[in-house]
């Protein structure tokens, strides 16, 4: 019950991160692999594309998260906006899962003093808790859209990922 601010902190935002992939995850689960490739239009994003860029970008910024520059050079952002052959269901769910399984790994090795240090993203110095801030911001966004395109590709079939509405009165 002594926990230290930074402590809290961590906790929470590990937590907050958790129920965020457990959102998308729930929601994915609704669908078929060959609904995950649907966009509603040219310029929008699929939950293929999406689940390509949110774990890739997870991976690139907390992969070395205390020493290196949180846009690594290895990533290509641009092809994470491109559906291909390669991208399987399999290989969709690598990239995902690879870009969680780098934060959390993080996440849990962050201590109280790590949130006084500065990191670096695309050139640009953060503290730590504006990191940390500004990626689980950017998951939330994404998730909130492959939340959505679910919910709209299962309509009446959607089973509601929080509280259910209540029934109206007839």
């Amino acid at each position: 019950m002594n926990a230290s601010l930074g402590e809290t902190l961590l906790q929470a935002v590990t937590s907050e991160f958790r129920r965020q992939k457990k959102l998308a995850e729930d929601a994915i689960a609704q669908l078929s692999p060959q609904e995950w490739t649907y966009a509603p239009g040219q310029e929008s994003n699929s939950i293929a594309v999406l689940m390509k860029h949110v774990g890739g970008n997870l991976r690139s910024r907390w992969t070395d998260f205390l020493t290196t520059d949180g846009e690594k050079p290895d990533r290509d952002r641009d092809a994470e906006f491109e559906a291909g052959e390669r991208d399987t269901p399999e290989t969709l769910r690598a990239v995902w899962e690879a870009g969680w399984s780098a934060l959390f790994h993080t996440l849990e090795s962050l201590k109280d003093e790590d949130l006084l240090r500065t990191v670096t993203i695309r050139g640009e110095p953060h503290s730590v808790p504006l990191a940390l801030e500004r990626s689980l911001a950017h998951t939330a966004y994404h998730v909130g859209q492959i939340v959505y395109l679910a919910k709209m590709l299962r309509d009446a079939e959607w089973r509601t990922l929080s509280i259910p509405r209540r029934p109206r009165p007839r």
